[in-house]
């Protein structure tokens, strides 16, 4: 027999992962000097980001049974190489002035990379921790907020002293290093696999071992309404997390009385409460559960949404916002444990991918929804209030998926006797 991994170099792996395809969040400090060199609007250039966000959702819908046929350590090759290969294309895009070039080698070709990238340590850690599902996604979904705070920096640095091109070309291939080596070291537990907690627990009949809802294929969890009550609840989530992340500085400015410095500050610790969040909502999830932490997401921006038209006050205002973010993130990282816990880990990668086509709707519906609003009522307060209604509906979906999962469970517990007697009633007959 082949020596198990050790599963928490496995969620080590998967961090490095998600630290380097994370990186796509510290776009906005090349934002400034493409538009310097090549006089490129701010449309232009942040329609690169956009564009890789919304492939992202696309082609994690569409690789997931490329993780489940093949496995994780060759769908993290093929994320080394897409995403590699998009960043370091980028930068001949560069040393051409292509902007097109870019759209393609950013947006598309790296945009893949993520996706496939994102949903491959993630749908691993969920099979290798179904004891720490919340704990173990929030770990490497943690990564993939903070990784702009480790890139950003470094990449403001080498753009001032090699240039934008050369930058490009230099973390291209650092991301192409981490995540074939972090890649290596991923793969899924043996067959039938438990950790020595729960494993103990099953033998002593302390605790059921399986505890999940059910396994079924992603073709059989697209036909459920629960499958769709987390798509809506994550949309809505995003939605409204991503159009804060978009408006926050001038929403500052206007709401609250910030500086333009003060804004552009908050707009910086923005990113350690996103990373936070990942990390403490998932973990929290482990022992409220999934659908009760989905609730208290939810519940808060509500909440949080209605107030903010209201706070005069800067550090109150900024409070509140982080506290959104926090909410947004956590969003993102309960999301692998609760699909496991509905849908089973047969084809977790796969049904995730089809999830986070959600990522990709909200990507482009919020920022534009909250912008249209603005425009039309010339105020903030509108589409605040807008948001907080839609996260009522996410609340009262949430609420119908909570009652559907208790009535399954039910039904799962009643099958389960049923069989039982039915295989004592045949001992019986046996012995006699």
């Amino acid at each position: 027999m082949s020596k198990v991994k050790n599963r928490w170099l496995v969620a080590a792996s998967a961090v490095g992962i998600h630290l380097s395809i994370g990186s796509v969040y510290a776009w906005s400090v090349y934002t400034k000097p493409l538009i310097e060199k090549f006089g490129w609007s701010l449309k232009e250039t942040q329609f690169t980001f956009s564009l890789a966000i919304f492939c992202l959702g696309l082609s994690a819908a569409f690789l997931g049974h490329f993780l489940e046929k093949y496995g994780p350590r060759k769908s993290g090759l093929l994320t080394a190489i897409l995403f590699g290969l998009g960043i370091v294309g980028s930068g001949l895009a560069v040393h051409l002035a292509s902007l097109p070039l870019l759209y393609v080698s950013y947006g598309i070709i790296g945009g893949v990379g993520l996706g496939i990238g994102y949903i491959t340590p993630v749908a691993t850690l969920v099979k290798w921790f179904p004891d720490k599902r919340g704990l173990a996604t929030g770990l490497a979904i943690m990564g993939f907020g903070f990784a702009a705070l480790v890139s950003g920096p470094l990449i403001v640095k080498l753009i001032a002293t090699v240039g934008i091109a050369n930058t490009f070309f230099i973390m291209g291939s650092i991301y192409f290093v981490v995540i074939f080596a972090s890649s290596r070291y991923l793969t899924p537990p043996p067959e039938g696999w438990l950790p020595e907690g729960m494993k103990v627990a099953a033998e002593t009949g302390k605790k059921e071992a399986d505890t999940d809802l059910s396994q079924l294929s992603a073709n059989e969890a697209i036909k459920t309404r629960r499958f769709w009550y987390l798509w809506t609840m994550l949309f809505i989530n995003i939605s409204c997390g991503i159009a804060i992340i978009s408006a926050a500085s001038p929403m500052a400015q206007e709401v609250a009385g910030l500086s333009p410095v003060a804004a552009a500050a908050m707009v910086g610790f923005m990113g350690i409460f996103n990373g936070g969040g990942r990390i403490g909502w998932s973990s929290l999830s482990d022992y409220v559960g999934r659908p009760n932490t989905f609730s208290m997401l939810l519940g808060i921006q509500i909440l949080a949404f209605l107030l903010i038209p209201n706070i005069s006050n800067a550090i109150i205002f900024q409070a509140v916002i982080f506290l959104i973010i926090s909410c947004y993130g956590g969003g993102y990282s309960t999301l692998a444990a609760y699909i496991g816990d509905m849908f089973g880990t047969k084809e977790i990668g796969a049904i995730l991918g089809y999830i986070l086509t959600a990522w990709a709707a909200a990507g482009l519906a919020g920022p534009l929804f909250a912008a249209m609003i603005r425009t039309a009522t010339n105020s903030y307060n509108g589409s605040l209030y807008c948001f907080a209604g839609l996260l009522v509906v996410a609340l009262i979906i949430s609420f119908m998926l909570k009652k559907e999962i208790k009535k399954l469970k039910a039904e799962k517990k009643l099958l389960e006797e049923l069989m039982g007697d039915y295989v004592d009633m045949n001992v019986t007959e046996f012995m006699d």
